[in-house]
């Protein structure tokens, strides 16, 4: 019952009547709070991003949980490329120094391996993921989202007693 849950989230985010362009900025900023450490600064910067801006909320949640998931896989990936930004890039050292001269920047966490590992990749990763988040919507809406509104599960779920009474529910909750 929990996956039908997450896949009603999922479509229900699909359909809703924001933009691509919301929902892409949603996956993208719940991708970088999904790769990275929570309790960082930058985090927190995104996460007023996504409550200040027009941003898909749903996309951003849905995004940082399959992010966080994937980012215990790639934890030992962005330690190996944070320790060569920190320690093995010696162009870099200069600016890890100018950096740390300034109090707020140094309670970023900046110099731990995973922290700067998983924040720069994610910066890099960003705008592919916005782009093919954009683009699975535009393409889910104008040619996957017929099909499944035209399938018998989805016309017997609709015929059934419990969508009227969801439905009932929906229309006054707004």
């Amino acid at each position: 019952m929990f996956g039908l849950e997450i896949l009603a989230k999922i479509l229900k985010i699909l359909r809703s009547e924001d933009s691509p362009n919301q929902i892409a900025w949603g996956f993208a900023l719940g991708m970088i709070l999904g790769l990275t450490p929570f309790w960082t600064l930058h985090n927190l910067l995104i996460v007023i991003i996504i409550i200040i801006f027009n941003v898909n909320l749903g996309s951003a949640i849905f995004s940082f949980v399959i992010f966080s998931g994937l980012a215990y896989l790639f934890d030992p990936l962005f330690h190996s490329f944070g320790y060569y930004l920190l320690v093995d890039a010696h162009a870099l050292h200069g600016l890890w120094s100018a950096l740390y001269q300034f109090p707020i920047i140094a309670l970023s966490r900046y110099n731990n391996t995973v922290v700067t590992g998983s924040f720069i990749s994610s910066l890099i990763l960003f705008v592919p993921v916005f782009l093919f988040a954009k683009y699975f919507v535009v393409y889910y809406r104008k040619h996957l989202d017929p099909i499944i509104q035209k399938s018998r599960i989805v016309k017997l779920f609709k015929a059934s007693k419990f969508y009227k009474i969801y439905k009932k529910i929906e229309t006054v909750r707004h």
